[in-house]
């Protein structure tokens, strides 16, 4: 990796403006996901995250689904925004579908009662931090992203249409591509409100 951590930390944004056109193989990309979903931690070693990379129709075919979907629940009049905001995510190069397999917390919940209230969260905590990984680790390869909550609406649709198991819960969205915008300005809250130290 050509850049320290503290720089993928900084330049990792969320980009809308994103395009097909990019210089890294499929093949790079898969290798990339796979390394992050390898080693990023979860609770108990459970390793119940889950991931569909989708590319070429596969991609177009979910925003397909998407816009579609939110075409019976938003008012006619007001879709042209969503239709435009659906396109700017197909217009990228690739989706990566993050999913937890809930059997494996179930199984979880069952082996260790006194936690069970507890899986579900630490699950989330896990993904959320894949979700991290591979969005930086995008980043490191010069691939813009954002992160999308589509779900619940359009779950059933994507299970029927990659056949995605039961047990799979879709958690978000993360459609990328070459960045074609630079995002906006980012404001900071003062970290003296944010960071407590005692030395």
């Amino acid at each position: 990796m050509s850049k320290d951590f503290n720089s993928a930390l900084k330049n990792r944004r969320s980009i809308y403006g994103i395009s097909k056109e990019v210089n890294v193989s499929q093949d790079k990309i898969q290798e990339v996901i796979n390394n992050a979903v390898m080693h990023t931690p979860s609770a108990f070693n459970s390793q119940s995250a889950r991931v569909i990379v989708l590319f070429g129709n596969n991609h177009d075919k979910l925003w397909d689904i998407t816009k579609e979907t939110l075409r019976k629940l938003v008012p006619a009049d007001k879709f042209a925004s969503t239709d435009e905001k659906i396109n700017s995510f197909k217009n990228g190069y690739g989706t990566v579908l993050f999913f937890e397999d809930m059997s494996i917390i179930e199984g979880l919940q069952q082996q260790f009662p006194l936690y069970k209230d507890n899986f579900p969260v630490w699950s989330q905590h896990s993904n959320g931090m894949l979700q991290f990984v591979v969005w930086t680790s995008l980043e490191l390869e010069g691939l813009g992203a954002s992160l999308q909550h589509y779900n619940p609406l359009i779950d059933e649709e994507i299970r029927q249409q990659w056949s995605i198991p039961a047990n799979w819960k879709l958690i978000a969205q993360m459609p990328f591509g070459k960045p074609t915008a630079e995002p906006g300005e980012k404001q900071f809250h003062p970290l003296e409100a944010r960071v407590k130290v005692f030395k």
